[in-house]
């Protein structure tokens, strides 16, 4: 097991190396930063004086070098809007987007699996049918259109949650939290629906194609033939089967939350990542937008391992062809 963790180590770092030097280069052929940076009235000497500051007077592949080498010392750059270290930039708004990634995820797996597992048991059945269809929405509505039409139903129409901002937030050890207040909870449940309906139709129909195909298997009917009950049958036989390519997907997804959250978190005015992402393209902010893919790749390529190793956990079977 630890040579196995060892060796994804080392494939992680040929990832974030290789993930780096394409994201520096895609960053750098698009527009000038200087043209946003300082004031068309400002004199030639004026704008030397700022390339010169932030490094882009240098050839492309040295400003990559001097990226790296400082890199690798935990520096991910200065952004040029704010002028403060990107990596504490996007710290500072992670808090914001992780607590509305695991509400979301929270919502996935208290209704996406439930009703999937009714689903699959009742496929014959209205219910069944009815939830296989609706879930068909979730893949097909766009995700601002989505939202949008959230706002509009519970915060314009009925009031009842409000359609943008964080809400009050307690610090803890110096992290501010909004769920821990009521008012961050009505602030944070309409983004998190609106980033967990896809999830939820997708974790639906993945553990109700599984338990389709898992009821029909030989040991399932052996069990039920032996008199076991229905619940032991579906808990300890069934959903156990099934819950590995589950688990894949949501591992999966809450990497992919976190780096692609921006449309909700630009809808709802969420002060995370996403919007600082979007931000900071549109003002070419380019340490900030590097810094943002590098970190969302560590996260992505952190949960893969995760995910592989709770594979052992879940199935005993990946531990026996790990171990030869």
């Amino acid at each position: 097991m630890i040579v196995y963790i060892l060796r994804r180590m080392v494939q992680s770092f040929l990832v974030l190396l290789a993930v780096s030097l394409v994201v520096f280069m895609a960053v750098y052929a698009v527009g000038d930063p200087i043209e946003l940076l300082v004031s068309a009235e400002a004199s030639d000497a004026d704008r030397q004086v700022m390339i010169k500051r932030l490094g882009l007077d240098l050839p492309v592949w040295l400003q990559y070098w001097s990226f790296l080498t400082r890199a690798f010392q935990g520096d991910l750059g200065t952004s040029f809007v704010h002028g403060i270290p990107a990596i504490e930039l996007i710290v500072q708004r992670f808090p914001a987007t992780f607590e509305l990634v695991v509400v979301a995820i929270g919502l996935t797996c208290l209704l996406g699996i439930p009703l999937g597992l009714v689903a699959g048991l009742f496929n014959d059945k209205p219910l069944g049918r009815g939830l296989m269809g609706g879930s068909v929405l979730g893949f097909s509505l766009p995700n601002f259109w989505q939202g949008m039409m959230l706002i509009l139903m519970f915060a314009v129409w009925l009031q009842w949650l409000p359609s943008s901002g964080r809400g009050d937030t307690v610090n803890v050890l110096g992290v501010p939290l909004s769920l821990l207040t009521a008012d961050g909870w009505s602030h944070v449940m309409l983004p998190a629906i609106n980033l967990a309906l896809g999830n939820i139709a997708l974790v639906l129909r993945l553990t109700a194609t599984g338990v389709m195909e898992a009821k029909t298997q030989e040991y399932v009917k052996f069990a039920r033939a032996k008199g076991i009950s229905e619940r032991r049958i579906l808990t300890r036989h069934i959903l156990r089967n099934i819950l590995i390519p589950v688990v894949t997907v949501i591992g999966m997804e809450f990497g992919t939350l976190i780096a692609y959250s921006t449309i909700t978190e630009t809808v709802f005015a969420w002060p995370g990542m996403g919007k600082l992402l979007i931000d900071s393209i549109y003002k070419l902010d380019r340490p900030v937008v590097v810094a943002y893919v590098m970190l969302v790749t560590f996260i992505f390529v952190m949960i893969n391992l995760l995910v592989d190793l709770a594979y052992a956990v879940l199935d005993p079977r990946v531990q026996l062809q790990e171990a030869q």
